[in-house]
C-alpha cells in the first residue's frame, strides 16, 4: 500500500442463510444451525470480533430450541442474538430456520456469500452456487469449534 492509499474501511454488511431442519427438536434445531453457521462462517471468513449482531428466525413449527444458542456454542459471547418465528404464510417452506448476520468487513456486497442448503435452496435459487459440501469434514470441524461448557441445549440465547 503506498502513503496515498488508505487503509480498507469496514462497512456492516448482511448475510443471508437458510436450512431446513428434519425434526422439531433440539437436537435436530442445534444441528442445523451449527451447520448453516459454520458454512456461513468459513464461506465467508468471519471472525467473531467483526460480527455486530445476528438474527435467527424458524418458521412456527420450530419450537424446540433457540437456534442461537448455536452460536453461543460458537463462543459468540459478544454478539447480539435473537430469535423470532417467521410469518406463517400458506405455502411456504415448513420446517425452514433462516439466519441474517450482520459483519463488518472490508468485503463488498458482490463478494459476500450467501448460504441456501438442505432444501431451502428454493427460497434463493440465484445463490445456489455453493461449492459441494463435505458435511463429515464439516462437522469435524464444528467439533473443533464448540465450547464444551454450552451444552444445555433449553439454554435461552441471552
Amino acid at each position: 500500500m503506498s502513503e496515498k492509499e488508505a487503509p480498507p474501511v469496514k462497512v456492516c454488511r448482511g448475510i443471508r442463510g437458510a436450512t431446513v431442519v428434519d425434526e422439531n427438536t433440539p437436537e435436530a434445531i442445534l444441528k442445523s444451525t451449527r451447520e448453516l453457521l459454520a458454512l456461513i462462517i468459513r464461506l465467508n471468513g468471519i471472525q467473531k470480533e467483526d460480527v455486530a449482531s445476528a438474527i435467527f428466525s424458524t418458521t412456527t413449527d420450530l419450537d424446540a430450541a433457540f437456534p442461537a444458542v448455536a452460536a453461543r456454542q460458537f463462543n459468540w459471547f459478544d454478539v447480539a442474538l435473537m430469535c423470532f418465528h417467521e410469518l406463517d404464510v400458506p405455502g411456504s417452506l415448513k420446517r425452514c430456520l433462516r439466519i441474517l448476520i450482520h459483519w463488518n468487513t472490508t468485503k463488498s456486497a458482490a463478494e459476500i456469500r450467501h448460504v441456501y442448503i438442505k432444501g431451502a435452496e428454493r427460497l434463493r435459487p440465484e445463490r445456489g452456487d455453493l461449492p459441494p459440501v463435505d458435511w463429515d469434514e464439516l462437522e469435524a470441524w464444528i467439533q473443533t469449534q464448540i465450547n464444551p461448557e454450552i451444552t444445555a441445549i433449553k439454554q435461552q440465547p441471552d
